[in-house]
Protein backbone atom coordinates (compact mmCIF):
# COMPACT_ATOMS: atom_id res chain seq x y z
CA UNK A 1 0.00 0.00 0.00
CA UNK A 2 1.13 3.55 -0.72
CA UNK A 3 1.00 6.61 1.48
CA UNK A 4 -2.41 7.18 3.13
CA UNK A 5 -4.02 9.75 5.37
CA UNK A 6 -6.87 9.71 7.88
CA UNK A 7 -8.48 12.79 9.39
CA UNK A 8 -8.50 12.01 13.11
CA UNK A 9 -10.32 15.14 14.24
CA UNK A 10 -11.89 17.88 12.13
CA UNK A 11 -10.90 21.34 13.35
CA UNK A 12 -12.99 24.45 13.89
CA UNK A 13 -12.50 28.21 13.99
CA UNK A 14 -13.33 30.28 17.05
CA UNK A 15 -15.15 32.61 14.67
CA UNK A 16 -15.96 31.74 11.07
CA UNK A 17 -16.28 34.80 8.80
CA UNK A 18 -18.46 32.86 6.35
CA UNK A 19 -21.05 32.15 9.05
CA UNK A 20 -21.50 35.72 10.31
CA UNK A 21 -20.13 34.68 13.68
CA UNK A 22 -19.34 37.06 16.48
CA UNK A 23 -15.86 36.88 17.99
CA UNK A 24 -14.88 33.81 19.99
CA UNK A 25 -18.14 31.87 19.78
CA UNK A 26 -16.42 28.45 20.01
CA UNK A 27 -13.11 26.93 21.06
CA UNK A 28 -10.71 26.86 18.13
CA UNK A 29 -8.88 23.65 17.34
CA UNK A 30 -6.90 22.50 14.33
CA UNK A 31 -7.56 19.46 12.18
CA UNK A 32 -5.46 16.49 13.31
CA UNK A 33 -4.42 14.09 10.57
CA UNK A 34 -2.64 10.74 10.61
CA UNK A 35 -0.27 10.08 7.71
CA UNK A 36 0.81 6.46 7.16
CA UNK A 37 3.62 5.35 4.93
CA UNK A 38 4.89 1.86 5.71
CA UNK A 39 5.98 1.78 9.33
CA UNK A 40 6.06 5.58 9.58
CA UNK A 41 3.00 6.94 11.41
CA UNK A 42 2.97 10.74 11.45
CA UNK A 43 0.37 12.68 13.42
CA UNK A 44 -0.07 16.22 12.14
CA UNK A 45 -1.24 18.96 14.55
CA UNK A 46 -2.25 17.23 17.83
CA UNK A 47 -4.71 19.99 18.65
CA UNK A 48 -7.32 18.49 20.98
CA UNK A 49 -6.54 18.05 24.69
CA UNK A 50 -4.56 14.85 25.23
CA UNK A 51 -7.37 12.68 26.62
CA UNK A 52 -9.80 13.67 23.87
CA UNK A 53 -7.19 13.20 21.17
CA UNK A 54 -6.18 9.76 22.47
CA UNK A 55 -9.83 8.67 22.34
CA UNK A 56 -10.35 10.09 18.84
CA UNK A 57 -7.13 8.52 17.56
CA UNK A 58 -8.25 5.09 18.76
CA UNK A 59 -11.76 5.56 17.34
CA UNK A 60 -10.51 6.64 13.92
CA UNK A 61 -7.39 4.51 13.48
CA UNK A 62 -7.25 1.81 16.17
CA UNK A 63 -3.93 3.26 17.33
CA UNK A 64 -2.75 4.45 20.71
CA UNK A 65 -0.24 7.26 21.25
CA UNK A 66 2.66 4.86 21.69
CA UNK A 67 2.23 3.70 18.10
CA UNK A 68 2.89 7.14 16.62
CA UNK A 69 6.44 7.53 15.32
CA UNK A 70 6.38 11.26 14.52
CA UNK A 71 4.39 14.35 15.43
CA UNK A 72 4.54 17.19 12.91
CA UNK A 73 3.16 20.66 13.65
CA UNK A 74 2.29 22.88 10.71
CA UNK A 75 2.81 25.85 13.03
CA UNK A 76 3.90 26.18 16.66
CA UNK A 77 0.87 28.21 17.67
CA UNK A 78 -0.41 26.57 20.87
CA UNK A 79 -3.79 25.76 19.30
CA UNK A 80 -2.06 23.27 17.01
CA UNK A 81 -0.25 21.32 19.75
CA UNK A 82 -2.48 21.13 22.84
CA UNK A 83 -2.30 17.34 23.07
CA UNK A 84 1.33 16.83 22.09
CA UNK A 85 2.42 15.60 25.53
CA UNK A 86 0.46 12.39 24.93
CA UNK A 87 3.03 11.42 22.27
CA UNK A 88 6.13 11.32 24.43
CA UNK A 89 7.66 8.41 22.48
CA UNK A 90 7.35 10.13 19.09
CA UNK A 91 9.78 12.50 17.46
CA UNK A 92 8.35 16.06 17.48
CA UNK A 93 9.10 18.20 14.42
CA UNK A 94 8.14 21.39 12.61
CA UNK A 95 9.68 23.50 9.87
CA UNK A 96 13.11 24.82 10.95
CA UNK A 97 12.20 28.46 10.24
CA UNK A 98 9.13 28.13 12.46
CA UNK A 99 11.15 26.55 15.25
CA UNK A 100 13.88 29.22 15.17
CA UNK A 101 11.34 32.06 15.08
CA UNK A 102 9.32 30.66 17.97
CA UNK A 103 12.40 30.02 20.07
CA UNK A 104 13.52 33.63 19.49
CA UNK A 105 10.06 34.80 20.54
CA UNK A 106 10.32 32.83 23.77
CA UNK A 107 13.84 34.10 24.43
CA UNK A 108 12.65 37.69 24.11
CA UNK A 109 9.79 37.02 26.50
CA UNK A 110 12.14 35.31 28.92
CA UNK A 111 14.43 38.35 28.97
CA UNK A 112 11.52 40.36 30.34
CA UNK A 113 10.37 37.61 32.73
CA UNK A 114 10.87 39.88 35.73
CA UNK A 115 7.91 41.89 34.47
CA UNK A 116 5.65 38.85 34.07
CA UNK A 117 3.23 37.55 36.68
CA UNK A 118 3.88 34.08 38.12
CA UNK A 119 1.24 32.33 36.01
CA UNK A 120 2.59 33.71 32.74
CA UNK A 121 6.16 32.98 33.83
CA UNK A 122 5.23 29.37 34.60
CA UNK A 123 3.56 28.98 31.19
CA UNK A 124 6.63 30.49 29.52
CA UNK A 125 8.95 28.03 31.28
CA UNK A 126 6.75 25.12 30.17
CA UNK A 127 6.76 26.37 26.58
CA UNK A 128 10.55 26.71 26.56
CA UNK A 129 10.83 23.13 27.81
CA UNK A 130 8.42 21.94 25.09
CA UNK A 131 10.45 23.67 22.37
CA UNK A 132 13.49 21.74 23.57
CA UNK A 133 11.77 18.54 22.43
CA UNK A 134 11.30 19.73 18.84
CA UNK A 135 13.63 18.95 15.94
CA UNK A 136 13.63 20.61 12.53
CA UNK A 137 11.54 18.51 10.17
CA UNK A 138 13.42 16.63 7.45
CA UNK A 139 12.81 17.53 3.83
CA UNK A 140 11.44 14.00 3.41
CA UNK A 141 9.93 11.85 6.14
CA UNK A 142 9.68 9.01 3.63
CA UNK A 143 10.12 8.88 -0.17
CA UNK A 144 6.42 9.80 -0.48
CA UNK A 145 6.03 12.28 2.41
CA UNK A 146 7.68 15.65 1.81
CA UNK A 147 7.92 18.82 3.90
CA UNK A 148 6.03 21.53 2.02
CA UNK A 149 6.69 25.16 3.07
CA UNK A 150 3.54 27.29 3.08
CA UNK A 151 4.72 30.67 4.31
CA UNK A 152 2.44 33.48 5.38
CA UNK A 153 0.12 32.25 8.12
CA UNK A 154 3.23 32.22 10.34
CA UNK A 155 6.93 32.78 9.73
CA UNK A 156 7.70 29.12 9.09
CA UNK A 157 4.31 27.55 8.49
CA UNK A 158 4.53 24.38 6.44
CA UNK A 159 2.50 21.33 5.50
CA UNK A 160 3.15 17.82 4.31
CA UNK A 161 2.90 16.80 0.66
CA UNK A 162 1.90 13.19 0.14
CA UNK A 163 3.01 12.02 -3.30
CA UNK A 164 0.74 9.05 -3.97
CA UNK A 165 0.65 7.00 -7.18
CA UNK A 166 -2.60 8.56 -8.42
CA UNK A 167 -3.07 11.75 -6.39
CA UNK A 168 -1.16 14.44 -4.55
CA UNK A 169 -2.43 15.33 -1.09
CA UNK A 170 -1.30 18.35 0.93
CA UNK A 171 -1.97 18.53 4.65
CA UNK A 172 -2.00 22.31 4.62
CA UNK A 173 -2.51 23.68 8.12
CA UNK A 174 -3.48 27.35 8.25
CA UNK A 175 -2.48 27.94 4.62
CA UNK A 176 -5.92 26.52 3.74
CA UNK A 177 -8.05 27.45 6.71
CA UNK A 178 -11.40 25.99 5.63
CA UNK A 179 -13.00 24.82 2.39
CA UNK A 180 -14.87 28.13 2.19
CA UNK A 181 -11.59 30.04 2.48
CA UNK A 182 -10.01 27.97 -0.30
CA UNK A 183 -12.96 28.36 -2.67
CA UNK A 184 -13.05 32.12 -2.03
CA UNK A 185 -9.27 32.48 -2.37
CA UNK A 186 -9.20 33.96 1.12
CA UNK A 187 -6.42 33.61 3.70
CA UNK A 188 -6.47 33.80 7.47
CA UNK A 189 -6.93 37.35 8.73
CA UNK A 190 -4.33 36.72 11.43
CA UNK A 191 -1.58 35.78 8.98
CA UNK A 192 1.90 37.11 9.71
CA UNK A 193 2.35 37.99 6.02
CA UNK A 194 -0.90 38.18 4.04
CA UNK A 195 0.83 38.47 0.65
CA UNK A 196 2.95 35.38 1.30
CA UNK A 197 -0.15 33.55 2.53
CA UNK A 198 -1.97 34.31 -0.73
CA UNK A 199 1.02 33.03 -2.72
CA UNK A 200 1.06 29.84 -0.65
CA UNK A 201 -2.67 29.26 -1.13
CA UNK A 202 -2.37 29.83 -4.89
CA UNK A 203 0.54 27.39 -5.12
CA UNK A 204 -1.30 24.86 -2.99
CA UNK A 205 -4.40 24.95 -5.18
CA UNK A 206 -2.28 24.40 -8.29
CA UNK A 207 -0.27 21.45 -7.02
CA UNK A 208 -2.68 19.50 -4.79
CA UNK A 209 -5.43 17.14 -5.88
CA UNK A 210 -6.68 16.88 -2.29
CA UNK A 211 -6.26 19.54 0.41
CA UNK A 212 -6.56 18.78 4.12
CA UNK A 213 -7.64 22.11 5.58
CA UNK A 214 -6.24 23.45 8.83
CA UNK A 215 -9.61 23.92 10.54
CA UNK A 216 -11.96 21.87 8.37
CA UNK A 217 -12.24 18.51 6.61
CA UNK A 218 -10.35 17.57 3.46
CA UNK A 219 -11.54 18.70 0.02
CA UNK A 220 -10.76 18.35 -3.66
CA UNK A 221 -8.66 21.21 -4.99
CA UNK A 222 -10.74 23.76 -6.97
CA UNK A 223 -8.54 22.97 -9.99
CA UNK A 224 -8.89 19.18 -9.71
CA UNK A 225 -11.47 18.77 -12.48
CA UNK A 226 -9.45 20.99 -14.83
CA UNK A 227 -6.54 18.55 -14.97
Amino acid sequence: MGVEFTVVSIGALSSNPFWSDGPGVRTAHATSTLVRDGERLILVDPSLPAAALEARLFERTGLKPGGITDVFCTTLRPTHRRGIEAFENARWTCDEAELLAYRRHLEMMNESADRLDSEVESALSADIKTMGRFDPAPEKFTPAVHLYPLRGPSVGSAGLLLAGPVRTVVVAGDAALTADHVLAGRVWSGSTDADAAIESLTDLIEIADVIVCGHDNYMLSPTYWMR
